[in-house]
């Protein structure tokens, strides 16, 4: 009994040593690591900055059935965030900063504990060079978990080097598996809408047009408004030269609504339209690959565009449908003028002569005219 008590008063002498220990390890860490990823800047800062792409890559998520995320209307961009319950508990992280391709700055908190993120993006040979940086502290079980796994930089720095690993892995893959098809001369059926329009840059317009849909389908949830179809896009200008383009991020309605004077929100509408339709099948950033495709066919076929129709993309399969990129349908209708057929002069209508009747005489059997 006595070797006993012994044993059990050093077990709890040893729990004591290992909580001791365990409490007075540096509960703060600034962990910073960094990786080339084989995707242009511009591309990689967009997936980033969107929160609804996190559940790709992030590794304290992925995989993770238990994870379930919630967005707001804006998830990308200054002000974008997200947030999530898993079995470890639950977390939010906010955009308190967003510079285009350049850097981000994030604020976090996970289980009550505040941290700070920070990413930055540099154009490389090979690719982008991207620098995540994480600034907080932890709670007593984390720093547990932590001295088991050599410390809090080494535990933190795996995670996300493995986040930065299957950011690489996922872009290189989902970005750039792509296709564009032909699909001929179509007819458009026309639709009643609500759209929200803007003047952007060309390089930013993917980034708006992801923001706008999600205050359009917050603008629907907000109201109790059914759509009736899938999200499009529509084309007021698009110039090139001067790398401006205006154009409506819309979602059909079946019925007219009219919204507020002073609202973003608008109604509108178009009729149905000979075009000409391409598909892209992957990321939308290969759209303007879509665009010349269209714009060859057209020549090719000796068709000619309707300059005053505006082009339509309809997002027919998008982030909402699929996390992955390269499973995004895209549906692009370039409308055709409209040839009515020439109306051949009328033919000169030639009357019978009739010849002038001569004098009659009466027969009492007929009566006749010769």
């Amino acid at each position: 009994m006595r070797i006993l008590k012994y044993i059990f008063l050093l077990l709890i002498l040893a729990l004591v040593g290992i909580v001791v220990f365990v409490a007075t390890q540096k509960g703060e860490y600034d962990v910073v690591r960094s990786a080339v990823i084989k995707t242009p800047k511009a591309v990689v800062f967009n997936y980033v900055n969107d929160f609804r792409n996190w559940e790709n890559f992030s590794s304290w998520t992925k995989g993770d059935a238990s994870t379930k995320f919630t967005y707001p209307a804006v998830s990308s961009g200054q002000g974008g965030s997200v947030s999530w319950k898993s079995a470890d508990g639950q977390g939010k992280i906010v955009n308190t900063y967003s510079k285009d391709s350049d850097s981000l700055a994030q604020k976090m908190e996970f289980n009550g504990l505040p941290s700070q993120m920070s990413w930055k993006f540099e154009q490389v040979k090979g690719g982008t060079k991207v620098t995540w940086r994480t600034k907080g502290k932890v709670g007593f079980w984390y720093k547990v978990q932590a001295v088991a796994k050599g410390g809090l930089e080494k535990l933190l720095g795996a995670q996300n080097e493995q986040s930065l690993a299957n950011l690489d892995k996922t872009l290189v893959y989902e970005i750039n598996t792509f296709s564009i098809a032909e699909n001929g001369t179509v007819y458009k059926s026309g639709a009643k809408f609500l759209q929200m329009t803007i003047l952007s840059t060309i390089e930013n317009a993917p980034k708006n047009m992801r923001v706008m849909l999600s205050k359009m389908q917050y603008f629907f949830r907000k109201n109790d408004i059914a759509s009736n179809g899938k999200p499009f896009v529509l084309y007021h200008s698009y110039d090139s030269a001067n790398n401006r383009t205006r154009f409506s991020v819309c979602i059909p309605i079946k019925e007219e609504v009219r919204t507020s004077e002073h609202s973003d929100v608008t109604y509108g509408e178009f009729e149905t339209m000979k075009s000409v339709k391409v598909t892209l099948n992957g990321d939308y950033s290969h759209r303007a690959e879509a665009w010349k495709r269209a714009g060859d066919y057209i020549i090719k076929s000796k068709l000619e565009r309707d300059p005053n129709i505006r082009v339509i993309e309809v997002l027919a399969k998008n982030i909402d449908d699929s996390k992955s990129p390269s499973k995004w349908v895209t549906q692009l209708y370039f409308p055709l003028k409209a040839y009515s057929a020439p109306v051949p002069n009328p033919a000169a209508i030639v009357r019978p002569t009739v010849p002038k009747p001569k004098p009659a005489t009466q027969n009492t059997a007929e009566f006749s005219i010769q």
